[in-house]
């Protein structure tokens, strides 16, 4: 079997301007950039008119944020609040912090607007295909073990309860495996956005992985401007560029995580009434939402409807989303009108 891995984790598709065309910030100028790792991927902060001798406390803020979200949602840490969900066999609802239930809540609402494309529940079959905690597959999947998997999986299996002030997640298949990756860079993207709210910062734009949010201006003071990228892993090209006003993007692709097997490629994006990986023409989906990880949500649901249901959908129900499509060594796009009224026009 020919086996070769292509997986960029955490792969940022939707990025900065500065880091596009490694502008620096003018000397004297009260920028700051602020970065780390976090989920797999980066974040990165920038500010505008925030006191140089805050850096150092506020990288930290920013880290222990980010490290208590993934403690929240990673399904690779055996201990965290998501995995030991997933390990419970019973039907008994699970106390759950009140921000756990605010993402599984929208992710159930975007999954139903959707039709079932953007799935939370489909972790066994993500792990089955390789992208999770489990190992690469060494040979396609067969149709018995997709079936298999597609059993243990579906929406109406879990719900969200508030009750008396306290959150619970209850699924009522006990072999229910949750798998929060898909929103899980927008969901850590508008965690940082409140906590430079809380810091009294009100100039900054944040983003994990392939997820930003923006408020204010930059340290030029003009708006924060981002810069989509051709979706290819052999260059570093721009496809459009967007002012955010104050919004939150990101972008799905199925260009940059995937892994080669037999011959063909195997992307990350999996089709929940397939139970395979997707195979249509549609590479990159970016959304522009109220918040990240309401975009978040979205881009993935277009990825696996595919080019003529993710444009009728977008039509539908109003969406800013910008598509990318390949035909052989071809790329073309397509926006929806509420995402044109982003676009700059110094976009290519």
């Amino acid at each position: 079997m020919n086996t070769i891995w292509r997986c960029f984790t955490g792969f940022i598709v939707v990025c900065l301007l500065a880091a596009c065309d490694n502008h620096q910030l003018p000397a004297g100028s009260e920028g700051m950039v602020l970065q780390g790792r976090t989920m797999g991927t980066i974040w990165r902060v920038s500010l505008a008119g925030v006191d140089p001798a805050r850096k150092k406390t506020l990288q930290n803020a920013i880290q222990q944020r980010l490290d208590d979200d993934d403690y929240q949602l990673s399904t690779w840490k055996n201990d965290s609040v998501l995995s030991r969900f997933n390990q419970y066999r019973g039907s008994e609802p699970q106390p759950v912090s009140a921000e756990m239930a605010d993402i599984v809540t929208q992710s159930l609402r975007i999954g139903q607007q959707t039709g079932g494309a953007m799935d939370i529940t489909i972790g066994p079959l993500v792990n089955l295909w390789g992208f999770g905690p489990d190992k690469q597959p060494m040979k396609t999947r067969t149709q018995q073990q997709i079936d298999d998997a597609r059993k243990l999986t579906g929406l109406p299996h879990l719900q969200v309860i508030n009750r008396a002030g306290q959150s619970y997640l209850q699924k009522d298949l006990p072999a229910l495996y949750v798998d929060l990756s898909t929103v899980g860079e927008g969901f850590a993207t508008d965690h940082l956005a409140r906590l430079m709210e809380q810091e009294g910062i009100n100039h900054y734009l944040v983003s994990v992985g392939g997820a930003v949010l923006t408020r204010g201006h930059n340290a030029e003071g003009k708006a924060w401007q981002v810069a989509i990228q051709k979706p290819t892993d052999r260059e570093n090209a721009v496809q459009a560029i967007v002012d955010l006003q104050g919004h939150g993007i990101s972008t799905s692709g199925s260009y940059r995580n995937y892994y080669e097997l037999d011959g063909k490629r195997i992307s990350h994006v999996i089709d929940p009434v397939t139970g395979r990986p997707i195979q249509h023409s549609l590479v990159s989906a970016t959304v522009i939402a109220t918040t990240a990880l309401e975009a978040d949500g979205w881009d993935t649901g277009l990825m696996v409807l595919g080019p003529e249901r993710a444009k009728a959908l977008a039509l539908r129900d109003k969406l800013a989303v910008y598509l990318i499509f390949k035909q052989g060594e071809t790329f073309t796009s397509w926006m929806s009108p509420q995402f044109a009224a982003f676009i700059q026009p110094s976009s290519p």
